[in-house]
Formats: C-alpha cells, sequence, structure tokens
C-alpha cells in the first residue's frame, strides 16, 4: 500500500526506510523535507519514483514521514548533479550504495564526491560568490572563509578557491571555534602531506628501472587506488576514536567511564 506521498509500509519495521531506527522516528514531512533541501515537493516525489530516495514512515492519517537519511541522500544527489552527472549516472551511482547507509555514511559519500572539484580559483564579485555559496555570506563569515584559505580579497571582488567553497561554507555552521577548525585544517595538510609523501618515495624506488611510460601507466593506476585506500583506513580510524570518545559516558555516581570499543 502507498500514501498519498508515495510511502510505503510493506517495508517491516513500520515502514522505517533503510537507515531509520525505531530511537530516530523521522518527524519531516514532505513539505518540510523538500523545504530543508532546497528542492520542489515535485521533485521529492520524482526522486521516489525513481528510486533515488527510500520511501518514507508511514504515519497517523497515512501522511509519510521523512528523517535525516532522507536529507542525506537528498544532499548527495545534489552533489552529484554538481559534478555532471546525468540523472542515468546518478543512478547508477546510488544502485552501487549499500542500502543501510546511515546519514552520516552518506555525509561521507558526499564529501568524497564534493573533494573532486577540480583546483580552480575564480575571481567573484560579492553577489556572485554569495549565489555560488547559495546564502548570505556577512563581513565575519567572510573573514572566516579567508582564514581558511577559501578566497581573498582582489580588488572590489574576491579570488575564490571553487574547490574549497562549498567544504568552506559547510563550516561556517559548525559549533567549532575558528581557532579548533584552523588547528583542525593544519593537522590535516601535514599528515596528508607526509603520508603522501611517504608513498611517493615508496612508489618512486618500485619503478626506478621502468621507462617513463611505465611510470605514468603505474601512476595513473595508483593515484585512484592511493585515495580509495587513504580514504577508507581514515574513516574506520575516525570512526574508532569517536566510538571510544562517546564511550566514555558518566556512571551513577558521577564519575566518567571508557570502555575499549577496538
Amino acid at each position: 500500500m502507498t500514501s498519498e506521498d508515495g510511502a510505503q509500509d510493506d517495508r517491516g519495521h513500520r515502514g522505517l526506510p533503510r537507515g531509520t531506527t525505531e530511537a530516530e522516528e523521522p518527524a519531516l514531512t514532505i513539505d518540510e523535507l523538500a523545504a530543508r533541501s532546497g528542492v520542489s515537493v515535485r521533485t521529492v516525489r520524482f526522486y521516489g519514483t525513481r528510486g533515488l530516495l527510500p520511501p518514507p514512515v508511514i504515519g497517523p492519517r497515512r501522511v509519510g514521514r521523512y528523517g535525516r537519511a532522507h536529507l542525506a541522500r537528498l544532499a548527495l544527489i545534489e552533489e552529484l548533479q554538481l559534478q555532471g552527472l546525468t540523472l542515468a549516472g546518478i543512478e547508477r551511482y546510488l544502485e552501487r550504495l549499500p542500502a543501510d547507509l546511515s546519514d552520516q555514511d552518506l555525509a561521507v559519500h558526499r564529501a568524497v564526491v564534493s573533494s573532486w572539484a577540480p583546483e580552480a580559483v575564480e575571481t567573484l564579485s560579492r553577489a556572485d560568490l554569495e549565489r555560488r555559496a547559495g546564502r548570505p555570506l556577512d563581513d565575519d563569515a567572510l573573514r572566516r572563509l579567508a582564514a581558511m584559505d577559501v578566497l581573498t580579497p582582489d580588488g572590489d571582488g574576491w579570488r575564490v578557491d571553487a574547490g574549497l567553497l562549498r567544504l568552506g561554507v559547510r563550516l561556517l555552521d559548525v559549533p567549532l571555534s575558528q581557532e579548533v577548525i584552523l588547528a583542525a585544517r593544519t593537522a590535516l595538510l601535514d599528515h596528508s602531506r607526509a603520508a603522501a609523501r611517504e608513498l611517493s618515495d615508496l612508489l618512486r624506488g618500485a619503478v626506478t628501472e621502468r621507462d617513463a611510460r611505465d611510470v605514468r601507466s603505474l601512476s595513473a593506476h595508483m593515484q585512484p587506488l592511493v585515495v580509495q585506500a587513504l580514504l577508507t583506513t581514515f574513516q574506520r580510524s575516525l570512526k574508532r576514536e569517536v566510538r571510544q570518545w562517546l564511550a566514555g559516558t558518566e556512571t551513577e555516581d558521577g564519575e566518567s567511564s571508557l570502555e575499549n570499543t577496538d
């Protein structure tokens, strides 16, 4: 059976879409989901009919309810569109994803897709910059983006790193101080450069006896594999660290305990 929103209730667990738990009941109507994600209700329904969006939970009076996993999937679809994928390409991409990905997992996929934006510096007016950012940017936001090396003043406009702009804009809403964000950026840059240098040395040593054509071929094959390996290992290491951090809970007598989750 389906509701007026195209929701299905024959999926088990009271119609919960994959990636939604009983403890995290979706609460958004289709109109609220569309407003939060910046797309039309018609688009949400279209994505549902194409299988790009899981069906909502059936609530009282047969009203479909959506949650964070739906928002995250819509954000991923938007990012794939920004990278130039056609609807068929987006369908193929989403079909390869596990069916039970959480909103956090989908956010990681979105970050990976966004990271492939080419290194390109453009000079934009403030109006064009705000249009590209998708939101108004006050003077404080511009200063914070400049501190993150996303943009620099250039006369009446701004020189903008297009590949970093969307990331920088999202960081504006992260509830961390600018000092913490900049320190994290420095740590990531330092460690990624060190890893890249060490891996390059290893590969260079392995191809010293090969001709230039073989070296280029090896580089073309190894680069995506290395990126995938780095991403996978870092993601798993970060999840382990977060689990250990969250395992530090208050006991009944108010003392903190830390469980080993490895």
